[in-house]
């Protein structure tokens, strides 16, 4: 940590920050711009993590203080035991238990849809593309985000600038989720003809219904609304 010389330690305003990727060389870019932001007003403790698991294991431990910011790559290795999948997942246990967690998620996708479903289900104050990403860019991001303002990436700005307010986007897994309720496949069996696990697909399918506002939560009623809106 670099510190203006005129100002003391005490003076500093503490904000414990939270990285999450399972590529060290990008958490150390993260923590380099970071480090260097506003050096005079702030000082910077980092936790750093690099699966589910230890992201997990560091959010649940009951000496770790509360974050101010957390840094979450979507795509990392899952910690099936725990249900947690992502850094999606990750996201959801720090809004829950740390509330005023501002949250930044980075990802390599660029599916309209999945931007879409970011947004709506975790709301974040942060959502970047990573080839979007450069250092200026990291600190232009960080910057806002601690300005309590949005920020999301060129691409993600370009994507939902070109996309239908309305439309109802749903990709190949929930497509197959949804024939296989409508053959009458039970959740339990799904997995041997959808490749992805019985917790995963539980939750699409909750997703569905919410997505549609199947009240009932019925899967005849989800069935049927997916197929008067002709989306499988």
């Amino acid at each position: 940590m670099t510190v203006d010389p005129n100002t003391t330690i005490s003076q500093l305003s503490k904000q414990n920050i939270l990285i999450v990727d399972d590529h060290p060389f990008i958490i150390e870019g993260y923590k380099n711009a970071i480090t260097r932001y506003n050096t005079k007003q702030y000082e910077f403790i980092i936790a750093q993590a690099h699966d589910c698991r230890s992201g997990y294991d560091l959010i649940e431990n009951s000496t770790t203080p509360n974050f101010d910011v957390a840094f979450l790559d979507i795509s990392m290795p899952p910690y099936e035991e725990k249900d947690i999948f992502s850094g999606e997942d990750l996201a959801r246990l720090i809004a829950k238990k740390m509330p005023h967690c501002k949250i930044v998620l980075l990802t390599m996708y660029t599916e309209l849809l999945k931007i879409k479903t970011i947004i709506r289900t975790i709301n974040p104050n942060g959502l970047i593309i990573k080839n979007d990403l450069t250092f200026d860019e990291l600190l232009f991001a960080f910057d806002r985000v601690m300005k309590n303002e949005k920020y999301y990436s060129q691409s993600v700005q370009k994507m939902l600038n070109q996309s239908p307010h309305n439309s109802i986007e749903i990709d190949e897994f929930d497509k197959q989720i949804l024939f296989h309720l409508s053959k009458g496949t039970s959740v339990a069996d799904m997995p041997q003809y959808i490749p992805i696990s019985i917790n995963a697909i539980e939750k699409r399918r909750t997703n569905l219904k919410e997505l549609l506002k199947i009240k009932s939560g019925s899967d005849d009623d989800l069935v049927k609304e997916a197929k008067s809106k002709s989306l499988f």
